[in-house]
């Protein structure tokens, strides 16, 4: 008997795995909070022999290292992977036993596309395939992106994603389970795919790696490519270093007093709590990442590297969480942090900052007041719709570019109201009138605004 159990780590899209028998398993792409881990392990009653890279990922912080260390497994990695830690080469076609009652065997597969090292490993029960882990090569309907190691790679690593997805649909059953790392929001996806799970079979009949001819599917992926974050630049060099462990101890309480001292020295203070709660009060100068949404990859994103970050939160548990999403991409400790709420958070006699919210029925209502409008939506969003005259400045670029927005009352929107509750934080950070667009945009048309397309 085997079994398969998957980690996920929602806030950036991603999915780790923890495999094996009766008594041991292995950990796949694990991520940096490995406590996860060790207490799927615990459930299970198996020990963890191997832990097993399928690459030097790009998008966040492996727990890898630590994990091998901790439990005692041997740490297998891409042997062309240059690494500057301990561990055990992988090649082509080895094969690596994880629990022999069960007959469960590792055989690695090379599968370079996403990185040039790029390794998958097919996961055989007495000889037979039962489930290949994929990490960032074959996706659901997609592949992982081949621009995250070099630009003079890019089109060439493309090439080699189509050859590992027909080399993976070729060499194995089509009942093999795909268990890809990527592809569940995660920006090494090249597209966003759909679905949960999915097989060797279903894939080749709808993943367009398999489906298109090696040309004409390198000229779309390289056409569908989207912004990189801006912190994956620090993910792969950390990766090959090999990460320091984790500490998730509370972090320094900081008072009013501190919290004010903060910001008048430039750092961030950001507030986790929801949109709505931030805009109808808030620090002055705090900037809003809902605790709920995409907290690490735009805060991530946006932070000025190494910038220290104060993070103020509804409760000790909301805290706790969003420490275990950041360290997950290298924001190891913060500076300092507070709970409650503004009551809690502002010097004696200082008033809360406010900022109103609306709807684009609430827009078209102003429309004729010439109103500012700023789509902070993503090149490939806006492609394929976007109000008339609003200025578009994607989000990750809005605070280099804040003197670019004219004067007026600023209406801020993205595709459903997250990254608008972002932007018109840092707007109202820098003093301007502005009104964040709680609504989707589909909406948009429908309340009676020009909507048009490039």
């Amino acid at each position: 008997m085997f079994f398969v159990d998957t980690i996920e780590v929602a806030g950036l899209g991603n999915r780790s795995y923890l495999a094996g028998g009766e008594r041991t398993a292995v950990a796949v792409d694990p991520p940096r909070d490995i406590d996860r881990v060790i207490a799927a392990a615990a459930r299970r009653g198996v020990r963890i022999s191997h832990v097993v890279e399928t690459h030097v990922h790009n998008d966040y912080v492996t727990g890898g290292l630590e994990l091998a260390r901790l439990v005692g497994a041997a740490y297998l990695v891409p042997a062309a992977a240059r690494v500057s830690f301990e561990r055990a080469p992988v090649g082509d076609g080895d094969r690596t036993e994880i629990d022999a009652e069960a007959g469960l065997v590792l055989r690695a597969l090379a599968t370079p596309g996403h990185t040039p090292h790029h390794t998958s490993y097919v996961l055989e029960e007495n000889g037979a395939a039962i489930a290949v882990f994929t990490g960032g090569s074959l996706l659901i309907g997609t592949v992982g992106r081949p621009d995250l190691v070099e630009p003079r790679l890019t089109e060439d690593l493309a090439r080699a994603q189509h050859a590992s997805a027909h080399r993976l649909a070729a060499e194995l059953p089509d009942e093999t389970a795909v268990l890809p790392t990527h592809g569940f929001g995660s920006f090494c996806s090249s597209t966003q795919s759909a679905g949960g799970d999915t097989t060797i079979g279903k894939e080749k009949v709808s993943n367009e790696a398999l489906t298109r001819d090696v040309d004409v599917f390198v000229a779309d992926l390289l056409a569908g490519l989207d912004d990189v974050p801006a912190y994956y630049t620090h993910m792969g060099p950390a990766n090959a270093a090999g990460p320091a462990p984790v500490d998730l101890t509370p972090p320094e309480t900081a008072d009013a007093e501190q919290i004010a001292a903060r910001l008048a020295a430039g750092e961030w203070v950001v507030d986790l709590r929801n949109r709505v709660a931030f805009a109808q009060g808030h620090v002055a100068g705090s900037f809003n990442f809902e605790a709920e949404g995409q907290l690490a990859t735009y805060l991530a994103w946006l932070i000025p590297w190494g910038k220290p970050v104060t993070l103020l939160a509804e409760s000790p548990e909301q805290l706790a969480a969003a420490q275990r999403e950041l360290v997950r991409v290298g924001i190891d400790r913060p500076a300092a942090a507070a709970t409650g709420g503004p009551a809690d958070w502002l010097r004696e006699g200082e008033a809360p900052a406010a900022f109103a919210r609306g709807t684009f029925a609430d827009l078209a209502g102003r429309s004729a007041d010439g109103v500012v409008v700023v789509d902070v939506r993503r090149t490939s969003e806006r492609s394929e719709g976007y109000v008339e005259g609003s200025v578009h400045i994607p989000i990750h670029t809005l605070p280099r570019r804040l003197d670019e927005i004219p004067d007026g009352e600023v209406w801020v929107h993205c595709a459903g109201g997250m990254r608008a509750a972002v932007a018109a934080s840092l707007l109202d950070a820098a003093g301007r009138d502005v009104v964040a667009v709680d609504d989707s945009f589909d909406a948009a048309g429908k309340s009676g605004l020009a909507v048009r397309t490039p």
